[in-house]
């Protein structure tokens, strides 16, 4: 009988067990991440790029000057309206003007920036269209940017328009619409009213209210090319909005997976709360400038009063666990300042929302200087930690002079996104770092 063979090779090590499973996720992490990015950089780009010559040739902006009333009476837009004693609005933008947020091209200031500051509610605008001579079909593509709803009508006749108007308004994120003239506008001359709402209690820029985009009239097929175009952009405004919160979920799913085998369970549990209410903080800005489903006023009660003070209580709970022992003081402190935060934004007191903000912040400090002096894996954790609290605390370092927001592509993305951008891939390499071996 031939006798058995003994193996010479040595058994791996429990580091090497370790390490391949590691070395694994980390690959991962950097093809998703290599992957999203190239992803997010294309619709940048395409959404990017200015409307075709050939398009705006044959679609021209209806700026210049239209005929503008505060106040709202319906029979305002009516053809046989005498408008003589109106003011004068002019709609026509600088050359390569753009909005800060999106980076919209043509755009106005609104009519706090022409005399009417301070003011919120209804306002209409008027003016007389030619429709070139044809057997074409022509359509009007409304204004991409307006604070915050308004219906578009054509000789009386309402054809259609953003949010709903009237004794409960409901206004929605501003996006692309077209909106059809009738079959023998061909030729004819008409009067196109406006009927804009300003949602009052809503934050409002200097230069906020009404129209920001002049409407523009197009022929058809170039009217849906042009839509197209303006969604492409729309799209591309907020595409980050979705790849982030993407991320993070998919970064919740990591670490609910190593965390049965990692040193820090308790700081991976809180880190998916934080990922969780961050997610969804920013989903919700794609959510209302994509669809209908969340009105402006909903969306601004979810921001300040949950998304925002639970998101920044979250990571100062999850990095309070970073640590070998957390601390029940900041544990408090956090939970207190977290319902002054909550309170404040439900009551729309601004100094109850900088006290929350700042004494987290000076907690998140006492955080970090605790993992300088005796955490684990400090440069990773404090870099992590440096990162998101740049993406938590945006706004404060914009009154302090550092800017906020880039245009790449022509496209906004914010310092937030940038942060976040780095932030997610960090953390999911620190939860896998926490990885131990199956016999610890």
């Amino acid at each position: 009988m031939a006798s058995a063979t003994i193996s010479t090779e040595p058994a791996p090590s429990t580091g090497e067990a370790l390490d391949s499973p590691r070395r694994i996720f980390v690959i991962w992490i950097v093809l998703v991440t290599l992957v999203a990015l190239g992803g997010v950089i294309a619709v940048l780009a395409i959404g990017g790029r200015p409307d075709p010559s050939a398009l705006r040739a044959a679609a021209p902006l209806l700026d210049g000057a239209w005929r503008f009333h505060i106040g709202d009476d319906p029979h305002w837009a009516d053809a046989d309206v005498d408008d003589s004693d109106w003011e004068t609005m002019d709609l026509s933008a600088p050359a390569s003007s753009h909005d800060g947020d999106v980076g919209l091209p043509n755009y106005v200031g609104g009519w706090m920036a022409h005399g009417h500051p301070g003011y919120q509610g209804y306002a209409w605008y008027r003016r007389t269209v030619t429709v070139p001579a044809g057997n074409r079909a022509w359509d009007v593509l409304g204004p991409t940017a307006v604070d915050d709803g308004y219906e578009l009508y054509w000789n009386g006749v309402r054809l259609g328009g953003s949010g709903r108007l009237g004794a409960s308004p409901r206004v929605v994120g501003t996006r692309p619409m077209i909106f059809a003239l009738p079959a023998d506008a061909a030729g004819t001359h008409a009067v196109l009213a406006i009927r804009a709402f300003m949602q009052p209690g809503n934050d409002a820029s200097a230069d906020g209210g009404g129209i920001h985009v002049a409407p523009t009239l197009a022929p058809r097929p170039e009217s849906h090319a042009l839509y197209h175009v303006q969604w492409w952009r729309t799209i591309a405004g907020y595409i980050v909005e979705v790849i982030e919160p993407l991320a993070m979920f998919a970064l919740i799913g990591l670490a609910l997976a190593v965390r049965p085998r990692s040193s820090h369970p308790s700081f991976i549990a809180f880190a998916c709360i934080a990922l969780a209410l961050s997610a969804v903080k920013r989903l919700d800005n794609a959510i209302v400038s994509w669809t209908d489903l969340m009105s402006l006023p909903t969306y601004a009660w979810l921001s300040k009063v949950l998304w925002m003070p639970l998101s920044v209580a979250a990571w100062t709970h999850t990095w309070n666990r970073w640590n070998t022992r957390s601390s029940r003081a900041i544990d408090g402190a956090t939970l207190l300042l977290t319902l002054v935060g909550i309170v404040g934004g439900a009551m729309q007191v601004t100094a109850m929302t900088h006290v929350f903000r700042l004494g987290l912040l000076v907690l998140l400090a006492l955080i970090a200087v605790r993992m300088v002096r005796g955490g684990p894996m400090r440069i990773v954790a404090l870099a992590t930690m440096a990162f998101i609290l740049v993406a938590q605390f945006a706004g404060e370092l914009g009154s302090i002079g550092v800017p906020t927001i880039w245009f790449p592509f022509g496209i906004g993305v914010t310092l937030t996104q940038y942060a976040y951008a780095i932030a997610i891939p960090l953390l999911a390499l620190l939860i896998v770092r926490t990885l131990q071996s199956k016999s610890t």
